[in-house]
């Protein structure tokens, strides 16, 4: 089937970071060491947190099969990259991820496919780059390391290392990161839209595992019916009425 579903947001997520300068950097293998899991950065070694406290910290990963969106892997950066920021900052990070459609498999297997190129994130550990995620509270947040800075970390650095990390996965055919780390940026509208993506994920999920599904009771019906492509997939499960 068509990995479009997320398109219409991704397009509206870009012409938000077009409003602003941004700056780009090459992808190429990041020559960084990465860490475990079980790795801390505690307050005292921390320089600032991205994304702490009441400053938003967003967190969204989108796929789509368009090679008019993500032509290659790149890194996008919106606001002032790791070594020039002093103090806390407000962030986002946003991954548009360029997939095989014909790997992403259908039914239950898409939908899992999907979470599983979200849940890159959890893999993904460079040294002073410490990301605390709360899926409660829908945050993600970056501590950063003072040792870290001094060695040269930058946005790029950690770009490629995701980069990487996502393309350890077969379906993945490019991927574009966007850090945004400007006080000042719509991270409410940004907020919103990432919302939006979630929201198109759950719905999947609902439409696969829902085997009689009453669309005029059905709670996420304004989503099916303004995202082209998730009515389809509806009526071709047979769950339709």
């Amino acid at each position: 089937m068509s990995m479009n579903l997320f398109d219409e947001t991704i397009v509206s997520i870009q012409k938000l970071i077009d409003q602003q300068e941004t700056k780009e950097f090459p992808y190429a293998k990041a020559n960084w060491n990465e860490v475990s899991d079980r790795s801390m950065i505690l307050r005292s070694d921390m320089a600032y947190e991205l994304g702490g406290g009441t400053k938003p910290g967003i967190g969204c990963t989108l796929i789509t099969e368009s090679a008019d969106l993500v032509p290659q892997d790149a890194i996008t950066l919106v606001g002032k990259d790791l070594p020039e920021i002093t103090a806390d900052s407000s962030y986002a990070r946003i991954a548009v991820v360029r997939v095989d459609k014909d790997t992403m498999g259908q039914g239950n297997a898409l939908y899992n496919a999907i979470r599983k190129l979200e849940y890159t994130r959890y893999h993904f550990y460079p040294e002073g780059f410490m990301m605390r995620v709360s899926s409660a509270k829908n945050k993600e947040s970056v501590r950063i390391g003072k040792e870290a800075l001094k060695k040269g970390l930058n946005f790029g650095v950690t770009g490629n290392m995701m980069i990487e990390a996502f393309h350890s996965n077969k379906a993945v055919l490019a991927v574009h990161i966007y850090y945004v780390s400007l006080d000042s940026f719509d991270f409410k509208s940004l907020a919103k839209l990432a919302d939006e993506g979630e929201k198109i994920t759950k719905t999947i999920d609902h439409i696969l595992n829902n085997v009689a599904m009453d669309c005029n009771t059905c709670n996420l019906q304004k989503v099916c019916d303004e995202v082209e492509g998730l009515r389809e997939m509806h009526f071709a499960q047979g769950k339709g009425v």
